[in-house]
């Protein structure tokens, strides 16, 4: 049987592109060779397409962009090539992949922008289609969903650069009436892996807080902040679905952001998660139907709260295309619940060809 031909894209013009660089390491590291040929496509900073055949080893130190073996490349919006054209030294040639596993966090990979581009190209695309990246990659359209169908989530207020810079007193005021008391999470209306997001426990803060997360987006997202333990769902599939071994974080800072997600490596992971057996399932049962909800294809892990006292379950976020390194939970979550990492990468290739 013909080798498919697998292309990985890493990197990309996004905050998290240091996380890209790890995750799309582990993946390739654990891909069966026997099976694909496997096409190295890097994304610089600055948005520089690049083919990549160096030593896997200078991917996550970032190293692999000044190789000199390097090629330029772009996706041909012809779909009848369903690939890439090369840039071989002033000779272009062509290389079609038959799925593309689009290894990107945060803007510009899973927000809909590459996913629109592989559509046009008529390349299968491993996750969510343009559409239901785009919405949850959206903090305030994922709530404003969620919260239509029943879904519960924590209280909520939102609002644009221009209405705070225009009246800041009135937004603030606003928020404090909406969301009610402290403490408050601020989030970028759009940015993954916690990126701009912070915890405020009084007015000063709040207002340090909106000025941060402006510096990632236009629209910014105040959430109620919910005091329980932190609880993730990895879920498998485009209509039958696999929902996880549900598991529980306990950050090493006061919430889990970016430094505990990645750099600090100190927070703890449980799984299965310290909640009763009901709890979990009905975690489970929540996370599909979000997923579906959302109209997610492939994966996603859907990250909860589970409110201390109560148990009562509170929907934090989806991700569309959640980190892969070494301590990351959804491939931990995927393997507890019996599927390795090497298989995980097949099923996933499985759904998009399949999609």
């Amino acid at each position: 049987m013909d080798k498919i031909n697998v292309g990985i894209v890493f990197g990309g013009k996004s905050s998290e592109y240091e996380v890209s660089l790890q995750s799309a390491t582990s993946i390739i590291k654990n891909i069966s060779r026997e099976k694909y040929n496997v096409h190295l496509i890097g994304i610089t900073k600055e948005g520089k397409w690049q083919l990549f055949s160096g030593d896997i080893d200078e991917i996550p130190s970032g190293q692999w962009k000044d190789n000199r073996g390097n090629k330029n490349i772009f996706i041909a919006p012809d779909p009848e090539i369903h690939g890439i054209i090369i840039d071989d030294g002033g000779k272009l040639k062509t290389l079609s992949l038959d799925v593309v596993i689009p290894v990107l966090h945060g803007k510009n990979g899973e927000d809909g922008v590459i996913q629109g581009l592989f559509e046009t190209a008529g390349i299968p695309y491993v996750g969510c289609d343009t559409l239901s990246s785009a919405i949850c990659m959206d903090k305030i359209c994922t709530n404003t969903m969620l919260n239509y169908f029943g879904i519960d989530k924590a209280k909520f207020h939102w609002f644009n650069k221009y209405d705070f810079e225009t009246d800041a007193e009135k937004c603030i005021d606003d928020t404090e009436k909406i969301v009610g008391g402290y403490p408050m999470f601020i989030k970028p209306a759009n940015a993954g892996s916690s990126v701009g997001i912070s915890k405020a426990k009084n007015r000063e803060e709040l207002v340090e807080g909106i000025k941060k997360a402006i510096k990632e987006d236009s629209r910014i997202l105040i959430e109620e902040g919910i005091v329980g333990k932190e609880i993730e769902c990895a879920v498998l599939g485009n209509d039958e679905l696999i929902a996880s071994v549900v598991g529980e974080i306990v950050p090493c800072n006061e919430f889990y952001d970016y430094d505990a997600k990645y750099i600090d490596g100190d927070s703890k992971l449980y799984i299965p998660a310290r909640i009763p057996d009901d709890v979990a399932d009905k975690v489970r049962e929540i996370a599909k139907k979000a997923y579906k909800i959302l109209d997610c294809k492939g994966l996603a892990r859907v990250d909860f709260f589970v409110e201390n006292g109560t148990n009562k379950i509170y929907l934090n976020e989806p991700n569309t295309f959640p980190g892969f390194t070494s301590i990351s939970m959804y491939p931990k979550l995927m393997e507890a619940t019996g599927i390795s990492f090497t298989d995980l990468i097949d099923k996933l290739i499985e759904l998009a060809r399949e999609k």
